[in-house]
């Protein structure tokens, strides 16, 4: 009877392992509708033949990576608009977002995970159907929330990959020089025109890709992480800021809140830069509108006089944000764009806004993907 029992429980465990394993496995396409429109929000300056900036503040959801395919038909169709429209050409620099790379993370994955309505219960989702990639994350992962550092880790080969042929293969597609926002990766480095990725911490990283597609310089990190992510993202110890040449100048990135300390300005200005480009991303719907809660990394400018709920969380992103406004920065222009959409029970707040000659253009409308031009 014990070996009865025996054997129908081994048997029961097989046949359920195998279940798992093939569920594992299984990853169907579901339905994808999209909205691909964009408009116009700011078209500021003059055509000539020095080139010009151009925003992308898109609208994505968890469906749109559902696979790099989808995601670069949404991104494609916005330059399209923009070409159409007259405002690409070979000394175009594209400015995306903020983490517009990160959530490559959950891209071709099965649809229970696109169809959760947390966050939290997404990333179990994340979990459950890759086992023996999250496992070998958990093992690798450190500090006090070593889920959250697996779930970025665990399919960071990948990130990169897709990261580069996407964002790669739109500069080629379309003829630009990219800034592809930001992507999380442990140790990313740029080897022999390949983006790579190492065993250590994670970074919040951006990748500057040419009119060929390939990656310009470095990964520029991020220095200043927000509080809450410190626990999971690194800080860039080095502080060092890359500069890049472009057909349009020399361009600096200042990934999210590092745009809020003034000694960046004046070691993008130390190196020469004329362009400054700042991909962001604030969390939360309505936050832009409510008070501003501070510095949200460890360590605060000793010259910055603002105070916490002093002014609005946008009011302070357009004080604090010094690109193009002498003689804080020497650069001619500069542009701030954030990422919009919805990420299961995630949302998102934040305006896009250019700079130059001291002044800032902004658009005051948060619904729907925007343009955002700047002719230099």
């Amino acid at each position: 009877m014990r070996k009865l029992l025996y054997l129908t429980f081994s048997m029961a465990l097989i046949a359920a392992l195998t279940f798992y394993a093939m569920w594992a496995a299984d990853r169907p396409a579901g339905h994808y509708l999209s909205d691909l429109r964009i408009n116009l929000a700011i078209d500021q300056g003059t055509p000539a033949d020095r080139g010009n900036l151009l925003g992308i503040q898109p609208e994505l959801f968890p469906t749109d990576y559902q696979s790099p395919e989808r995601l670069h038909r949404k991104l494609a169709a916005y330059l399209q608009k923009a070409q159409d429209q007259g405002l690409l050409n070979e000394k175009t620099i594209v400015v995306l977002p903020e983490h517009v790379g990160t959530w490559l993370m959950v891209s071709g994955e099965k649809d229970e995970l696109y169809q959760a309505t947390t966050l939290k219960e997404a990333m179990n989702w994340l979990a459950v159907s890759n086992p023996w990639k999250f496992l070998r994350a958990l093992v690798s992962a450190t500090g006090d929330r070593r889920l959250d550092d697996a779930h970025l880790r665990m399919k960071a080969k990948g990130m990169a990959k897709d990261y580069q042929a996407l964002f790669g293969g739109l500069a080629k597609e379309f003829h630009v020089t990219l800034v592809a926002g930001s992507i999380v990766l442990p140790d990313p480095s740029v080897i022999d025109g390949t983006l790579k990725i190492g065993r250590g911490a994670l970074y919040n990283s951006s990748v500057v890709f040419g009119r060929d597609g390939l990656p310009i310089g470095q990964p520029q990190r991020q220095m200043h992480p927000i509080f809450a992510e410190h626990e999971v993202i690194e800080a860039n110890g080095e502080h060092t800021l890359n500069i890049v040449d472009t057909p349009a100048g020399r361009l600096g990135v200042l990934i999210g809140s590092d745009s809020w300390y003034p000694d960046n300005y004046r070691k993008l200005d130390d190196q020469g830069a004329q362009l400054v480009a700042v991909p962001a991303y604030v969390i939360g719907r309505g936050t832009w509108d409510k008070p501003w809660r501070g510095y949200k990394g460890l360590t605060t400018p000793g010259s910055v006089s603002l105070k916490p709920g002093e002014l609005s969380e946008g009011q302070a992103w357009h004080r604090l944000t010094l690109t193009a406004q002498p003689p804080s920065s020497q650069a001619i222009a500069g542009m701030s764009v954030f990422l919009r959409g919805q990420f299961w029970d995630q949302g998102s707040a934040g305006q896009s806004f250019l700079s130059s000659n001291g002044q800032q253009f902004a658009d005051g409308n948060a619904r729907g993907a925007r343009l955002l031009n700047l002719w230099l």
